[in-house]
């Protein structure tokens, strides 16, 4: 979520101390964990085509690329590729690694 969705909905929920289904977007919330050792979490939002992507201590929006089956993402020097047969993330200069989700 950026920055400025989460002050809005700390203040929408501060100020109703409710929230309404229409008032937020729907979500979605992934951990992945990978065979070198890196970990990340990736967040859809319903209204957003980007990935969000949480990793090395940093949120990172990942942009949609065209694709012939599945998913991918990539953006800051990240490709995130979700398929069929599994999922993978190149990060920076590091080779393309295998990941499961955990």
């Amino acid at each position: 979520m950026n920055r400025h969705k989460a002050i809005i909905l700390a203040v929408a929920v501060s100020a109703s101390g409710t929230l309404s289904a229409a008032g937020v977007n729907a979500q979605t919330f992934q951990g992945y964990r990978c065979a070198d050792g890196t970990q990340f979490i990736v967040a859809f939002y319903e209204d957003d085509k980007r990935a969000f992507m949480q990793i090395d201590g940093g949120a990172i929006p990942l942009a949609k690329r065209l694709t012939l089956s599945g998913a991918r993402y990539s953006g800051a020097g990240i490709t995130l590729k979700i398929g069929k047969t599994g999922t993978t993330v190149k990060h920076l200069k590091r080779p393309v690694t295998a990941c499961e989700s955990s």
